[in-house]
């Protein structure tokens, strides 16, 4: 019998889309010390997703030691799978026991990020800040997950785009949605909204809300009154390390991308 026409398995070409974490220090010390504590907010954003460590932002005479790297990754729950490296840095790289990969990353290595946002390039499915529900389960919901430990169901309206939750989110309650998501009630503290596209609020948003988990860069977030835990748009996010300027908390904002940093820009509804 033909391989090829084997009941039992086949061997196609494929790719398959992963995080980036994007290497750019080589103190393992102070990455460690940052991976933890951004991470902190969201522990179980990036459960389980698999990622790349990318070396490409390294200066060509700097080393970095790729297998303790990887541990360090696989302690917040992340699944390294391979390394992305420059073809001058082929050499040392493949050192590695992890292959070497070729990315096609959309905004390349060398976009830049802000101080007071966390960048991971190119979230495929998200951490949800979000993937949550937890979140590798939601990702394959259809069209929209939500996981709450309480005993009153919250009501979904659903369409092939857009998901529409009509009542308040409480503390643990999460939400995901494939497409667009609309929320009509109060986001509490310690409850999630995570979608692939756009996020509208219409109400206060005092808990974590994630667009664009998919990578979509052109997603943004709108809410009534922002007063959140963590806001964050394909894998960009901010929490409440950083305050929000008086301007935009507790005020009418959307919530975008320009380049690798969020805009929070305030809403005239009037």
């Amino acid at each position: 019998m033909s391989p090829k026409k084997s009941p039992f398995f086949e061997l196609r070409s494929g790719s398959v889309d992963t995080l980036l974490f994007v290497v750019k220090t080589t103190n393992l010390t102070e990455m460690r010390a940052e991976l933890t504590r951004r991470f902190e907010a969201t522990p179980e954003f990036f459960a389980n997703d698999v990622v790349a460590i990318d070396v490409r932002r390294l200066a060509d005479d700097e080393r970095v030691p790729l297998a303790e790297i990887a541990q360090l990754l696989e302690s917040v729950s992340m699944r390294p799978v391979g390394v992305v490296a420059s073809a001058s840095q082929h050499a040392w790289a493949s050192d590695s026991a992890l292959p070497l990969l070729e990315a096609r990353d959309k905004r390349g290595a060398n976009a830049k990020s802000t101080d007071d946002t966390a960048s991971i390039d190119d979230k495929p499915s998200a951490p949800a800040a979000s993937k949550q529900a937890s979140a590798a389960d939601a990702k394959d919901a259809d069209p929209a997950v939500i996981v709450t430990p309480t005993a009153d169901p919250v009501r979904l309206a659903t369409s092939s785009q857009t998901t529409v939750v009509d009542k308040p989110l409480r503390s643990g309650q999460r939400i995901y949605a494939k497409g667009d998501l609309v929320v009509l009630g109060l986001v509490s503290y310690g409850a999630e909204v995570i979608a692939e596209g756009n996020i509208h609020i219409y109400a206060p948003l005092r808990g974590r809300a994630l667009a664009g988990v998919h990578g979509n860069h052109d997603a943004r977030i709108f809410c009534t009154c922002l007063e959140p835990e963590l806001i964050s748009i394909a894998g960009i996010y901010r929490t409440t390390e950083f305050p929000l300027p008086a301007d935009v908390l507790g005020k009418p904002v959307q919530i975008w991308l320009d380049e690798e940093k969020l805009v929070i820009e305030p809403l005239r509804l009037t």
